[in-house]
């Protein structure tokens, strides 16, 4: 039989607020525990929560990014169930009413086998929430810890309908959304600190079948390759399952990364056992034209507009536009070569080739702390562009340029020696030397044999010790021949 996977992703995208969703307590990473939880955190009686209105904000620029509706008026409500972790036995959250609903995004997916293809899925809601605190077990032997410092870091949570059809697309999703969060600067982003956790509700159903099957929830995924292997090990565990006559039972899993299996954590709860009900603390949250308005006048450019401009002012293929809005920082940094290089489509180029290759070299490098600035990698072309230097010369002095030289680009080519041989006349007497040494090398290119062009043009560049403009050499070389 053949099977259809179907997914819905849920993701938990921690706000970069500094404070807390209903409290003033820190949000910062790395605390020792329990010393970022204030009164209302701790669930003293007594104490109010009061609404973070940076944290609504970032709700609002998300909504507008993705085209959604923001609500004029969204509820919370309180989502109740036991954990150790949470002091009140209830979270609060939104459900009937949340900030943001529908809203779509269109991401690349690179499938194992196949050419990569567009897709854009809808997503049902985005809503405001607490987070929960963190059970820190083996404290002491047979003893669990508990650290309330995240519980009521302010999260956003992002639910998708369920459109997608396989991990690649699953994990294309997870990633355009990481970036799009990190663009609009309303989350840092950080996978190790918890800011961006995937569930993915993954089920199975036999092609051309219309009714959904039943699916399992796997939790707290915090790495796009954890995402990857647990939704293929859960999609083949489902697959045996059922073609071995038992049944999917709804259920919440956890992957583990050591063995490369999901295991049941519990089974999985419907909406009806929250007992959701407005949160009788918080009035509702209205966010007003004029609000909204403000907040759209404040948006940065989007990646999709930047993409559709750098291919239509620049003359960029879908492919190297994806590539260079793929994130916030190589967009900006691209942009600041872009404002001064001559040729974009070779800036493009170097970004993408020169400067990806030596940032993803080196851990804990981004584009905004590159060595090689923008600007400065703009002078490199534009003396590329005039033909002061070649293409290794150019790469030369981006590389002393990278270890730390602190010269300009031009004084750089003069102390290394890299200014190219441009004066015709004296290009002409090295290649009438070269032709003259190389007797059987010209023999064989009037026999018709293109590689013995390619060689004479080595030799005369030998001749220059890489100094010729190799576009002269050829015009020169091409003359002389021919003549």
């Amino acid at each position: 039989m053949q099977w259809e996977v179907v997914i819905g992703l849920e993701t938990h995208v921690q706000l970069s607020t500094d404070s807390k969703i209903f409290s003033g307590a820190s949000t910062a990473f790395g605390a020792e525990p329990n010393t970022q939880a204030c009164y209302i955190d701790l669930a003293l009686p007594g104490a109010l929560p009061v609404l973070n209105h940076g944290a609504v904000e970032r709700a609002i620029r998300f909504g507008l990014a993705i085209h959604a509706e923001v609500a004029e008026k969204s509820v919370f409500d309180r989502k109740n169930y036991f954990y150790p972790d949470l002091p009140k036995g209830y979270q609060i959250s939104q459900f009937d009413l949340p900030v943001v609903k529908g809203g779509e995004i269109t991401f690349r997916v690179e499938p194992k086998d196949g050419e990569p293809y567009m897709k854009t899925i809808h997503l049902t809601r985005a809503h405001l929430e607490e987070d929960a605190g963190k059970s820190n077990h083996g404290v002491q032997p047979h003893k669990s810890g508990i650290d309330l410092n995240r519980a009521g870091t302010p999260l956003l949570e992002i639910v998708t309908e369920p459109e997608l059809r396989s991990s690649a697309e699953a994990v294309g999703y997870a990633k355009a959304l990481h970036a799009l969060v990190v663009w609009l600067g309303i989350s840092r982003g950080n996978m190790q600190e918890g800011n961006f956790r995937c569930d993915a509700n993954v089920s199975v159903r036999p092609v051309g079948e219309t009714k959904f099957g039943t699916r399992c929830e796997i939790k707290n995924l915090n790495s796009f390759k954890f995402l990857q292997e647990a939704i293929d090990y859960e999609v083949r565990r489902q697959i045996e399952v059922i073609e071995d006559g038992g049944k999917i039972v709804q259920a919440t899993r956890l992957y583990d990364p050591e063995q490369g299996e999901t295991r049941e954590m519990r089974t999985k709860e419907d909406s009806m056992d929250y007992r959701y009900f407005p949160d009788p603390d918080l009035l509702p949250c209205i966010i007003s034209p004029e609000w909204k308005a403000r907040v759209a006048a404040e948006m940065p450019e989007l990646p999709d507009q930047m993409r559709e401009r750098f291919m239509k002012d620049y003359g960029l293929s879908e492919y190297d536009a994806a590539v260079l809005t793929a994130g916030r920082d190589v967009a900006d940094y691209f942009c600041e070569v872009c404002k001064s290089a001559p040729d974009k489509k070779i800036a493009a180029n170097w970004v993408m080739g020169e400067v990806a290759a030596n940032v993803n070299a080196t851990e804990g490098m981004t584009y905004a702390t590159a060595p090689v600035s923008g600007a400065v990698l703009a002078d490199i072309l534009k003396r590329l562009a005039d033909g002061t230097i070649n293409g290794k010369g150019a790469k030369r002095i981006f590389s002393l340029l990278w270890e730390g030289a602190t010269d300009t680009v031009d004084a750089l080519i003069e102390k290394e020696g890299l200014k190219q041989i441009s004066d015709a006349s004296a290009l002409e007497g090295i290649i009438d030397e070269v032709l003259a040494n190389n007797a059987k090398m010209v023999e064989e290119f009037k026999a018709g044999k293109q590689k013995a062009f390619n060689a004479l043009v080595g030799q005369a560049m030998k001749a220059t010790r890489g100094k010729a403009n190799p576009k002269q050499v050829n015009e020169i070389l091409t003359k002389r021949l021919k003549g």
